[in-house]
This record gives C-alpha cells, structure tokens and sequence, in this order.
C-alpha cells in the first residue's frame, strides 16, 4: 500500500466516530503556493459549528499521483471527497473535470 494513503487511512479511522446526526466528508484543497495537497478530515453536527482536522500534506505535487492515491482512497472510504482550487483541471488518465464550480467566499 502507498505511503500517503496508509497514513490518510489511519487517521481517518482514529477521527470517524459515526455520531448520528453527523456529517462526515475529505476536504482536498490545492495549494500551488507551496505545490502541495492538503488533506481535512471534515465533520458537522446538525447546528454545530464545522470542526476540520488536517489530515496529511502530500508534498508530491502531480495530478497522476493525486490520482491514484483517490483512486485507493476510494477503494477504503465511503466518505465524499470535495476538492478545493482545483477550478479548471482535469484528471490526467479520464480527463474528467475535478472541480466544477468556484468556491464561494464567505
């Protein structure tokens, strides 16, 4: 198994608690300052406020990479994925558009 994705999966597993009325999700934002991807484990409860946790920096800074690390990521996880700053882009193998709207600023 990757690295990366076998320490995104542990700590994803120390941080799902499957509370009810909860909503759980990944958050992967791009950074291109740093040419990183950040990686947040995301959770809300129904009139709470969002509590996001880093997860990992993958300092492996190509598309194909990121790709294939979802690719397994998805294979361990039922969770949503949202993407962040990734505007514009598409996956390098299916050249399927990753982030279809700007984000809203609030």
């Amino acid at each position: 198994m990757n690295k990366d994705l076998e320490i995104i999966d542990q700590r994803i597993e120390k941080l799902f608690k499957r509370i009810s009325r909860t909503r759980y999700w990944i958050q992967i934002v791009n950074d291109p300052y740093d040419q990183t991807y950040n990686f947040f484990f995301n959770s809300q409860r129904r009139g709470e406020r969002l509590k996001s946790v880093p997860l990992h920096k993958l300092v492996n800074y190509q598309l194909t990479y990121l790709e294939q690390l979802i690719k397994g990521l998805r294979a361990k996880t039922n969770l949503t994925i949202e993407f962040t700053g990734f505007t514009g882009m598409r996956w390098p193998t299916t050249h399927k558009i990753i982030q279809w709207r700007r984000e809203q600023l609030e």
